[in-house]
């Protein structure tokens, strides 16, 4: 009775430890591959095979070695260095590049691991960004080719890269400058070209300001000519008019058209005197006299 108690722990513990057996038998056949990730399969050292895709896989166990790689956007963020320019100048460029393995098998065989693509990636993009920033002159590329320039540098950059298994998604500059012992004698120079072309300017508005004025006044003189041409066409109108109206009235009573002549001339000689001393048979005063001749 004793021995068969004894049989059955035995037996549980047998088939405990093959299933445990079995279980890590399984493991080492079977393992997964994430979404975010990729890997190589080698065997004694060289390479059998490539996973891309997500799920459950199968390997020779204790044979086969695993080298996992991230299948996600990567990026890379490079020291500041130092470039020359096509007018001489030097400029300190910082730049970052966004990157991403795409053939992990080529990228296992050629730099291994990511510090050996950044080491690669540092020699393929700064010897683009030397080749197209020395093509330009400093102020094209600080004002206005930059974008041209770096997608350039981008497309040149990923067709080396694409021999690594690497695919350059982007290259771009985080800052440009010039080197501090340079600032100033550059800012200066630009600020004379500066003050140059507002001079330039300057004396070309002052120039059309003066064509403006010449203008206007030539205008002016053309309407104020025609306007007192106007003026006396209209007065001469006027007068030779007020001229036959006033021979029309002193042909039909010359008597009456002369005392209202004399009532004018009498208001406008007495009108600030109070005394005046004439003879009494002055013509001036013949209208004053009541008598008609």
């Amino acid at each position: 009775m004793s021995a068969a108690n004894s049989a059955i722990p035995k037996k549980s513990i047998f088939f405990i430890v093959l299933i445990i057996i079995c279980f890590l038998g399984l493991n080492t056949v079977f393992f997964t591959v994430d979404e975010k990730e990729q890997l190589v399969i080698t065997r004694f050292g060289k390479p059998i095979r490539q996973i891309n895709n997500a799920g459950l896989h199968m390997k020779v166990p204790f044979v086969d070695q695993l080298t996992y790689f991230d299948k996600r956007l990567l990026a890379y963020d490079s020291n500041p260095t130092e470039i020359i320019t096509q007018d001489k100048k030097t400029l300190v460029v910082d730049n970052f590049s966004r990157w991403k393995i795409i053939d992990p098998l080529k990228f296992l065989q050629t730099v291994r691991d990511e510090t050996g693509a950044q080491a690669r990636l540092d020699d393929i993009i700064y010897s683009e960004l030397r080749l197209e920033l020395g093509r330009k002159d400093l102020i094209k590329i600080v004002a206005s080719e930059r974008t041209e320039l770096m997608d350039s540098v981008t497309k040149a950059s990923d067709f080396k890269a694409r021999k690594y298994g690497i695919q350059i998604i982007d290259v771009r500059l985080k800052r440009s400058e010039l080197p501090s012992e340079n600032l100033k004698s550059i800012y200066g120079r630009m600020r004379t070209e500066r003050n140059r072309i507002a001079r330039q300017y300057r004396s070309e508005g002052a120039e059309e300001a003066q064509k403006i004025r010449a203008q206007t006044d030539r205008e002016r003189d053309i309407l104020l000519a025609g306007a007192y041409e106007k003026e006396q066409v209209k007065k001469g109108i006027g007068d030779a008019k007020s001229i036959e109206l006033n021979a029309k009235a002193f042909s039909q009573d010359p008597y009456f058209y002369a005392f209202l002549k004399s009532i004018d001339v009498y208001k406008e000689s007495l009108k600030d005197k109070t005394t005046i001393v004439l003879p009494p048979d002055s013509e001036f005063l013949k209208f004053l006299h009541g008598t008609k001749k």
